[in-house]
């Protein structure tokens, strides 16, 4: 595995676990056989479960073509969604804090730190001239699309490992792909299983709100008992204490999982596709254009690339170079 910029991290301490133990003896998270949803993702899951891939009239990796050049930092059009961030003096992103590598509190600093904070920074310095005008706000998985409702935002932009799919969009503005990933499983290296197909009947985890964990349930050749929990790290948790068989969700996600804990591995090939967009307010579609602005010319000048090259090192070779723009007919 890859080190970039990672840094030898303890095994998660178990004392840390008794938090997420308490909450499963008071009725929080525990196996979950809830039905999935109508439409629970665009990914096509190898069981033959329906996907949105399946409607036609929707196509999710479309989003809003950029017009034109980026403005000068600073200097937005006056009346649109920029000015008015401009304006305020800083951008306010919604933002994971227990995804290492891609959003997470670094222990000896303090600070947000990850791939997907610097695209935000780089967002902040096409706004503002400067990477550090964000207002983070920490926000759990199952928040990702609450906090951008047009009826009362507390957020102007969610960033957070978050799947695109058709479902989403009738909630959400989504830019263009910047990262493809696929749901894979984590387990322990005492483990016999190899991929998600040796998990039938085995308690397998998932954060709620995702599309990994309607992925799990919707399993029909091999079903899993899926068990939701709030935050990717209370999985590992789980895991560490025998609570859980498997942890399963994009491979992003499990590659920092992976290297917080050397007991544990990568098995099995990816079994759905998850192209990665960044959230907007739906009825904010100048911002998204600027977003896409900002993310088109970092393919173009390669920094797309070497960050994830920089985060992920020998890992990042499944996810670059990164996906290629789709843009709405316009």
């Amino acid at each position: 595995m890859g080190v970039g910029r990672r840094r030898a991290w303890p095994v998660i301490a178990v004392m840390v676990a008794a938090a997420v133990l308490g909450g499963c003896a008071a009725g929080g998270p525990g196996p979950d056989r809830t039905r999935p949803t109508e439409a629970r993702t665009q990914s096509a899951v190898r069981d033959g479960a329906p996907s949105q891939a399946d409607d036609r009239s929707c196509h999710p990796l479309e989003s809003y073509r950029p017009r034109g050049a980026l403005p000068q930092p600073g200097h937005m059009l006056a009346g649109s969604t920029m000015a008015a961030i401009v304006k305020r003096g800083r951008l306010i992103a919604g933002v994971d804090q227990n995804s290492y590598l891609f959003g997470y509190r670094d222990p000896l600093t303090g600070r947000l730190d990850g791939l997907e904070i610097e695209l935000l920074r780089r967002i902040s310095t096409a706004l503002f001239g400067s990477p550090d005008r964000i207002q983070f706000k920490t926000i759990s998985s199952n928040a990702r699309l609450t906090v951008l409702n047009p009826r009362k935002p507390s957020v102007d932009i969610v960033i957070d490992s978050m799947t695109i799919n058709c479902d989403r969009w009738k909630k959400v503005a989504f830019s263009t792909d910047y990262m493809d990933a696929g749901q894979r499983v984590l387990v322990p290296r005492s483990s016999p299983a190899k991929s998600i197909d040796d998990l039938g009947g085995k308690r397998v985890c998932a954060a709620s709100g995702t599309t990994s964990i309607d992925t799990l349930r919707s399993l029909r050749r091999h079903p899993v008992v899926p068990v939701a929990v709030k935050d990717w790290t209370d999985c590992l948790m789980l895991m560490q204490l025998g609570r859980v068989d498997a942890v399963s969700t994009d491979d992003t996600i499990l590659i920092g999982l992976a290297a917080q804990d050397p007991n544990t591995h990568l098995v099995g090939p990816r079994f759905t596709r998850e192209p990665h967009g960044i959230a907007m307010r739906k009825d904010q579609t100048d911002f998204v254009r600027f977003v896409n602005g900002v993310l088109e010319q970092m393919r173009q000048d390669g920094s797309l690339t070497r960050l994830a090259q920089h985060w992920l090192g020998a890992d990042s070779a499944s996810f670059v170079p990164p996906p290629s723009p789709s843009y709405k007919p316009e």
